[in-house]
């Protein structure tokens, strides 16, 4: 299985066989079919499928995070390049002893990342020795769009891990990589779809935090919503009448209050399935474990 890129608060990795349980037969039976992931995040279901016997003909991977994409943009395009950088990077920072000497390196990278000034490949790879030296590998954003996560108590982390990056670069070869708002991404699809290919979508949106400890929607500037979260429930109507299956996931909110059921009401017209997630990047290290997530689908 193609491993991600990069550490990601709600990545997938785990939830793999659950995902994978619950895909059309046409996704697994070598029919040919688009793949459209509006919310790409650390990519892991679309690099599954990608390197699965059975690959999409056709892949749109977005997210509204340009940072983001231009990490994906980069590792399609320029590889080598990147490890390049990495490997200067992992070797200056493998000669400071302690965090404390690591320090003024990583908030001197944060500056150069948050000043958006170097070249595409020079903040590709700050993005990976951000995410990876970080704070329990999180990325999250201030209103100024700002990247704010402190330096993590790794004593030696690994940015250069050449067989993953150079995997995912053979597998984004043909993939369409956007930057644009989930609903644009629907217009996309349907619109560019000349050969009428079934259409699967997969949306892993910015998670409903189920309190605000917990709260890190911050993945770009602006944050995701009650009402994003209404607004993509109108897109998964608006492709369920085109005769298009999608399959979401998201919090849980009745882990914390029973009586919170927002997405069993905003859903209540779909399948709505409950699995186990053991989640293990968040605020406070020892609040770690299983709870559960939804995927909800309409098929």
């Amino acid at each position: 299985m193609a491993k991600p890129f990069l550490k990601w608060a709600g990545g997938k990795s785990q939830l793999m066989p659950e995902i994978m349980q619950r895909l059309p037969d046409y996704v697994c039976d070598g029919t040919p079919y688009q793949y459209v992931e509006p919310f790409s995040g650390s990519g892991a279901v679309a690099l599954h499928l990608l390197d699965s016997p059975h690959p999409p003909t056709k892949v749109i991977l977005n997210d509204i995070n340009s940072d983001l994409i231009n990490l994906y943009r980069v590792i399609k395009a320029h590889p080598a390049e990147l490890l390049d950088y990495l490997k200067v990077i992992q070797s200056e920072y493998d000669k400071l002893e302690d965090k404390e000497a690591k320090q003024p390196y990583y908030y001197d990278k944060r500056d150069s990342f948050n000043n958006r000034d170097s070249s595409s490949i020079e903040h590709a790879g700050l993005f990976i020795f951000l995410n990876r030296a970080g704070f329990n590998g999180l990325y999250r954003v201030n209103k100024k769009n700002k990247f704010n996560v402190p330096i993590g108590s790794y004593k030696k982390p690994s940015f250069v891990f050449e067989d993953i990056i150079l995997n995912a670069s053979r597998l984004l070869a043909n993939v369409e990589i956007c930057n644009i708002s989930f609903e644009d991404v629907l217009k996309l699809a349907t619109d560019g779809n000349q050969s009428k290919l079934p259409t699967f979508f997969y949306f892993d949106p910015p998670y409903k935090p189920l309190n605000e400890s917990s709260s890190f929607t911050s993945y770009a500037k602006g944050s995701f919503d009650d009402d994003d979260q209404v607004k993509l429930k109108e897109v998964c109507d608006l492709l369920d009448k085109q005769g298009h299956e999608w399959l979401l996931s998201n919090s849980d909110t009745t882990n914390l209050d029973a009586n919170n059921t927002f997405f069993d009401d905003l859903y209540k017209n779909y399948k709505i399935e409950r699995v186990k997630a053991s989640r293990s990047i968040n605020s406070q290290g020892g609040k770690r474990g299983q709870i559960n997530e939804l995927l909800i689908r309409n098929y």
